[in-house]
Parts: structure tokens; C-alpha cells; sequence
């Protein structure tokens, strides 16, 4: 249950800290603007070099501790990928112009995977051991 509470959280702050660089992601900045986001602007730089890579570090730590507690290998899988997205999109790929489509992506799959996990939960994996 606290990991689920995490994951939203996680999912949140990175969500916030992409919103407040106009300049990286354009359509992000603007949303942001739009939902009254514009004030974060003057803290890009912290939100993009600091914040962002820490919660989706701390997201991707939250969602391998919660696979490997499931162990339901699919949702697992796609629970992992976007956070491993976002910080290749911040640091090998980011001179890359198709960096920034691979970073929208990776923000898209966090919210559905996120959303999923809210309709769908996962059961815990319980592992029945025969009596000797």
C-alpha cells in the first residue's frame, strides 16, 4: 500500500519538475503555464538537474522494490521502463533531438502505468511451499 502511495507521488513531482522547463519540453511548459505552473519557471534549473532525476531515480528504486515483490514480470517491465526513459533522456541522449519525443513518451507511460495500477491492482505473489 505505501509503495502505491509512493508511485504517485513520484509520478507527481517528476510531472511538476517537467512542467516548470518552458525552454526543454515546450509542450509540457506550456501545459504547465495553463494549469497556473508558470511561477515554477524561475527554478528550472534546480527542478531539471536536481529534482527531476531524484524522484525518477526514487521512482524507479519504488517500482523495482514493488516488482520484486508482486512479481508479475509485465507490469514490472512496464513500471520500470519509463523512469530508465526519463534519466537516459536527462543525461546520455539528451543532445539528441529525438531525445525530447522519447522523454514525452516515457512521462505518458509513467501516468498510464500509474493510473493502471490504481484500476488494476496487483495481488501479492505468494509462494506455497509443500509440507515435508
Amino acid at each position: 500500500m505505501i509503495e502505491r502511495s509512493l508511485d504517485k507521488i513520484s509520478v507527481g513531482a517528476v510531472l511538476i519538475a517537467a512542467f516548470s522547463c518552458a525552454g526543454c519540453f515546450p509542450a509540457l511548459g506550456s501545459l504547465g503555464a495553463a494549469l497556473g505552473l508558470g511561477f515554477l519557471g524561475q527554478y528550472e534549473g534546480v527542478m531539471i538537474n536536481k529534482l527531476l532525476p531524484i524522484f525518477a531515480g526514487f521512482l524507479l528504486v519504488i517500482n523495482m522494490y514493488s516488482w520484486s515483490k508482486h512479481r508479475v514480470h509485465w507490469r514490472g517491465t512496464l513500471s520500470i521502463i519509463p523512469p530508465v526513459a526519463v534519466l537516459a533522456t536527462l543525461y546520455p541522449l539528451w543532445k539528441y533531438g529525438w531525445s525530447t519525443y522519447l522523454f514525452y513518451a516515457a512521462l505518458t507511460m509513467m501516468v498510464a502505468v500509474s493510473i493502471s495500477e490504481v484500476i488494476w491492482p496487483t495481488q501479492t505473489f505468494c509462494e506455497t511451499k509443500a509440507a515435508v
